[in-house]
């Protein structure tokens, strides 16, 4: 079997499980939408509501991750450069003691600036995210092979077109699992937003713990689960075909 072929049916792969991950989340909303287990279940879960806070909570997790990807990327570019490089392990050590805190005394402490809502939830997530994608960004340039950056400055590239024709490109998959690994916990950690108000799948478990309904709490626990394996698995596929594509 030929390298092509490997490829192929790899791809295939994921875009069967990406497929059956997305079938599983609507059959599973489906169930718990037509077999309510009472009236007070009926009443909290419909289509419309699930709705809703699914994109409340896409849109929580997409604004977080989008602000991460534009402070954490050009700061990790900048800390590449010779006269920056000397600041590179205090920002990392900073954000790590970040990341270390739980991120419900992370949620916490955001609290305490914002009040409630979901700006609350946007900047705890975006804390969360700033290490993978940082970390990553700066592994992914250092480690590029310093003689093609040589020959980029033999040939007369500027350091402007060096990073933008050569620096980047090849580090791109590097950024793009750092990317990976951020959205991916996001959408997990952006349970914790229903619990300051922030909205989100996370008020399904509020709302069936509160009225002790299994279904709902298991319906608001699943559904984050299958979007976090929907997303790792097309950011996998993208990663592939960006390598297909490079060659």
């Amino acid at each position: 079997m030929g390298a092509t072929t490997r490829r192929s049916l790899n791809s295939l792969a994921q875009i069967l499980k990406l497929a059956g991950l997305i079938a599983l989340g609507f059959f599973l909303s489906i169930y718990v939408v037509e077999n309510p287990q009472d009236s007070l279940v009926a009443r909290l879960v419909s289509y419309p509501k699930i709705a809703a806070l699914l994109g409340q909570h896409l849109t929580i997790v997409g604004i977080s991750c989008l602000l991460a990807i534009i402070t954490a990327v050009p700061a990790g570019i900048l800390l590449t450069r010779s006269h920056m490089k000397k600041w590179a392990p205090r920002l990392i050590g900073l954000v790590n003691i970040a990341q270390s805190v739980p991120s419900l005394a992370v949620v916490a402490l955001s609290v305490g600036l914002l009040g409630v809502g979901a700006l609350t939830a946007v900047l705890a997530l975006w804390i969360y995210s700033l290490l993978p994608i940082l970390n990553n960004t700066l592994t992914g340039i250092n480690e590029l092979d310093r003689s093609i950056i040589e020959a980029a400055h033999g040939m007369g590239m500027n350091p402007r077109r060096i990073l933008f024709k050569i620096e980047l490109p090849l580090a791109f998959p590097m950024i793009i699992s750092g990317i990976r690994t951020a959205v991916t916990i996001n959408i997990g950690s952006a349970i914790l937003a229903a619990f300051v108000g922030g909205g989100g799948l996370g008020n399904l478990i509020i709302a069936g713990n509160n009225i002790s309904r299994w279904q709902v709490v298991v319906l608001g626990a699943i559904l984050p689960v299958i979007m976090a394996l929907i997303a790792d698995t097309g950011f996998d596929l993208w990663e592939r075909r960006w390598r297909v594509k490079r060659g």
